[in-house]
């Protein structure tokens, strides 16, 4: 096999001609010429931060009050995606629901709308309703409960849209947004400062090695030739030690640029805070007009139902009264359970029905003093009408129902729901 040579007439037989090959090692020796003081620059970077990290090499500390904003940040930074998140959580349960929402949002498409678990619910109870005969007493309290079940679930739509706009967004765009530029000017201050300690470094080494070729050289003991090479060596250090001088100058500049960007960014936190906590109460503002409606739409179909403290009224055609209780009145519910007019009368209320609530004398012994939790509109003349918040007081009589009390408010007296007290002692 012949072996190969530089074809110095050209290319024509496949080989590489000299030229090319001369060209070809040029553009690597600019590349090489190129790159090398760059991966040096990076390699000293690296070596004086493993240094840093070992205690081998001393560290430009920045002031305690910048240290407090970078500690406030990161706090800021960490609560917020733990709130982000669990509020994601709570206005959407189902987690491959909120992966494909978030897939949506990444794509720049729109979300597809889906009706919510309320909405659904209603859909079914209106099916079954269809189904067993809306005009069967199951059947219409289907349809009923169906519709406040739809209107349930519009409510939570709206509040799920309101906290995603007021309170979601802002959270997101603090984290996506400023976040990230904190972030990148805090990498490039780090780096900064690197620069700077490893110039500090090169400068005081620089610094040694001068002292010591300046040392004066002893001619007794040192030849001519070892006095000439030494003062060359002590003018090459000073030449040395003003070009680490120089570049110290040029990095304190750089860091300290970067260091009051980074303040300036830093201190923006506070205002983060202001707009977070505007987007907080904007989140409290839905969620509470969200419950409201929720509590208010549960009152009407109560009252559609003909609900009242004590009595559950099933089939419209039933006959037999619900048994009579002697229990103690109970403790003040959270939410009151409304009455309603045209109940059906039974041996638990009729006792009260034939009473006179002029002759009626408070006992000796028993009476109690109890605060109003919800305002109630008396059903008729036998029944007090209430104020939230007013004190009144309240005693039982034999026979009474235990849901009910007879409460007094100066001259007025009337039969008062249990359901809307709170009693006191």
């Amino acid at each position: 096999m012949k072996p190969w040579a530089p074809d110095t007439a050209g290319s024509s037989r496949g080989g590489f001609s000299s030229t090319e090959v001369v060209q070809h090692l040029g553009r690597k020796g600019k590349f090489y010429m190129t790159i090398s003081p760059l991966l040096g620059i990076l390699f000293s970077i690296a070596s004086w931060f493993t240094e840093e990290k070992l205690g081998q090499a001393e560290k430009t500390e920045l002031d305690a009050h910048f240290e407090n904003l970078l500690a406030k940040a990161d706090c800021t930074k960490n609560w917020t995606e733990k709130i982000l998140h669990q509020t994601e959580v709570l206005l959407q349960p189902n987690p491959s629901v909120r992966v494909e929402e978030f897939l949506y949002e990444k794509l720049d498409r729109k979300v597809p709308s889906r009706v919510t678990n309320g909405e659904l619910l209603a859909q079914y109870m209106v099916e079954a309703a269809n189904d067993f005969g809306p005009g069967t007493p199951y059947g219409k309290t289907l349809l009923k409960v169906g519709e406040t079940q739809k209107r349930l679930g519009g409510a939570e739509r709206d509040f799920m849209h309101s906290a995603s706009i007021n309170f979601l967004n802002p959270l997101r765009n603090f984290l996506e947004g400023d976040w990230r530029t904190i972030s990148k000017e805090r990498r490039i201050l780090e780096n900064r400062r690197l620069d700077l300690d490893a110039c500090k470094a090169r400068l005081k080494k620089a610094k040694a090695a001068e002292a010591k070729a300046s040392a004066v050289p002893d001619f007794q003991e040192t030849r001519p030739r070892n006095y000439i090479l030494s003062a060359s060596a002590s003018a090459l250090w000073s030449d040395e030690v003003e070009k680490a001088e120089h570049e110290l100058r040029v990095a304190q500049t750089d860091f300290d640029r970067q260091a009051e960007v980074t303040r300036l960014l830093l201190e923006g936190i506070s205002s983060t805070h202001v707009n977070h906590l505007r987007c907080l109460h904007e989140f409290v503002e839905s969620q509470t007009t969200y419950y409201a409606q929720g509590y208010q739409y549960m009152l009407d179909l109560q009252k559609q139902l003909g609900r009242f403290p004590g009595t559950f009224v099933g089939n419209a055609e039933s006959t037999s009264p619900p048994p009579a209780t002697t229990s103690p009145p109970t403790v003040a519910a959270t939410i009151p359970v409304v009455p309603t007019v045209g109940r059906a009368p039974n041996p638990a209320t009729a006792v009260e029905g034939a009473l006179n609530l002029n002759d009626v004398k408070p006992p000796a012994s028993g009476t109690r003093k109890a605060r109003v939790l919800y305002d109630y509109e008396a059903a008729d003349s036998s029944e007090l009408a209430l104020l939230a918040d007013e004190m009144i007081t309240v005693y039982s009589l034999p026979g009474m129902d235990p849901d009910w009390l007879i409460g007094e408010r100066g001259n007025q007296k009337g039969k008062v729901p249990v359901t809307y007290l709170e009693l006191l002692s």
